[in-house]
């Protein structure tokens, strides 16, 4: 299984994940909401500022005060050295 850092000493499963996407926009803040009310909502930015977004395959959503472009960095660097 390979894990991906996501910040302060929190991993995720590169094999569970389907997208890395920025909190910006307003559907994507709706998702969010959603996702909290139904429980499925992981806050890993340890009170930071939520910078990514990351959605896995079993429909939870993981908070990161990461940048995407750096999470997707690391995920890179796993998949080459693997390789």
């Amino acid at each position: 299984m390979q894990l991906i850092n996501i910040g302060y000493g929190n991993l995720v499963s590169a094999e569970k994940l389907i997208g890395i996407i920025s909190p910006e926009s307003a559907p994507i803040k709706r998702m969010i909401q959603d996702n909290k009310e139904k429980g499925r909502v992981i806050d890993a930015t340890f009170g930071r500022r939520t910078r990514a977004i990351l959605v896995m395959e079993n429909g939870y959503i993981i908070l990161s005060a990461i940048m995407p472009e750096t999470i997707s960095a690391r995920l890179e660097n796993k998949e080459g050295k693997e390789a």
